[in-house]
């Protein structure tokens, strides 16, 4: 189990019948408003209050790398594209929709939606 509390730290709660280890994976420092697992399980996008999307590597066991920094409008929600684990798509405040490259963090496409965006 994968969570994260209000300081921006990435938790991971190993279960097994009625015992449980708890471990700290990485920290950011920004609060963690959304974990997204890629459909082959081995990345997590982490994104946070502010917009920033992180990348993490469980099996690898290493920090967080910063993907893709707010511009002029904050992130709400990133997601991967399927099949793989190669791209993300993300979407702004604004509406801006934009596919990345997860490898290097190159905006492939972006296409603008003229409304504002919210998430429920």
């Amino acid at each position: 189990l994968y969570f994260s509390a209000q300081e921006g730290i990435l938790y991971f709660y190993h279960i097994k019948d009625l015992q449980y280890e708890m471990k700290i994976c990485t920290e950011i420092l920004q609060p963690i408003s959304s974990l997204i697992f890629s459909p082959d399980y081995t990345v997590l996008l982490l994104v946070t209050d502010q917009g920033t999307v992180y990348t993490y590597k469980p099996a690898h066991g290493e920090e967080a790398v910063k993907l893709l920094d707010p511009c002029s409008s904050c992130f709400l929600a990133a997601d991967f594209l399927t099949p793989g684990n190669k791209y993300c798509v993300s979407v702004t405040i604004s509406g801006e929709v934009q596919v990345w490259f997860l490898e290097d963090g190159t905006c492939l496409s972006k296409i603008n939606l003229d409304i504002e965006v919210h998430v429920t």
